[in-house]
Order: C-alpha cells, then sequence, then structure tokens
C-alpha cells in the first residue's frame, strides 16, 4: 500500500520488489485489503487500484490464494494475540504473517503490532517506515 501511496516506506518497498534474490509476495486477501483501503479511504478508483496491482504483478509481485492451513493459522494467530488495547492485530494482517510463516519468508511492515505478533511466533520481519517515516521499534 505504502509503494501505491507514496508514502514514506515505498522506496523501500519498491527496493524489496526489485531486488532478484528475493520474492515478494502478496496474499489474495490482502490484496482485497488494499483495494479497500485505496479506493475507499483514499479515493482511488478501482479500475486504478487494480491497473497499478497488475503492474506490479508484471513485474514480479506474486499474488497467492488462502490455502486452507493459512486460513486455520490466521485464525489461530489472531486467537492467541489479540487483545483491544495493546494488540489489536486485524485478521487482514494475520493472513499476511500466515502466509509468510507458511511459505518461510520475511514479513514486511511497518505494522508495529504485527512485528510484535510475528517476532513472537517467530517469524522474520523487514521493518518498514510508517506513514510518518517512523521506523518500527
Amino acid at each position: 500500500m505504502a509503494l501505491l501511496i507514496g508514502e514514506p516506506a515505498a522506496a523501500p518497498v519498491a527496493a524489496v520488489l526489485r531486488d532478484p534474490r528475493e520474492r515478494s509476495v502478496i496474499n489474495a486477501v490482502n490484496v482485497a485489503e488494499v483495494i479497500d483501503v485505496l479506493v475507499r479511504l483514499r479515493g482511488r478508483t478501482v479500475d486504478e487500484v487494480n491497473e497499478r496491482l497488475d503492474w506490479l504483478a508484471a513485474g514480479g509481485l506474486e499474488i497467492v490464494p488462502t490455502e486452507e492451513a493459512a486460513g486455520r493459522m490466521a485464525g489461530a494467530i489472531r486467537a492467541s494475540h489479540y487483545y483491544r488495547r495493546r494488540a489489536p492485530i486485524s485478521l487482514a494482517d494475520c493472513i499476511a504473517l500466515a502466509t509468510a510463516q507458511a511459505r518461510n519468508d520475511a514479513l514486511a511492515t511497518a505494522d508495529q503490532v504485527l512485528i510484535d505478533v510475528a517476532l513472537a511466533v517467530g517469524s522474520e520481519v523487514v521493518g518498514l517506515p510508517d506513514s510518518e517515516g517512523r521506523l518500527p521499534d
């Protein structure tokens, strides 16, 4: 999302996407989240967002389906780590984490709560700057 809306993490995200030694993957559920946020909250059109996603896919971003195992893992992660006040992790974030875990990939995110949960479940994390340019702890 940061790349598509020009947030401070856009350059690091672009570097990750361009790195030929690393594969970049997004789950179909998280694609839905990108479309929802960019259309509903950022005023983009569905066609515009889909075109940008198509360009990213043509450049090597792999969009993967949500497998049953990832769905089950995401549910278990959220059930074990969600706390409304101190760890309000979304189900979509849990899907992203479960997908990274299932593929043995690092998870790239600026979301501190997601980073904390990812580290708690033993996942590798690539911390990105948030929308105000702050790096996670």
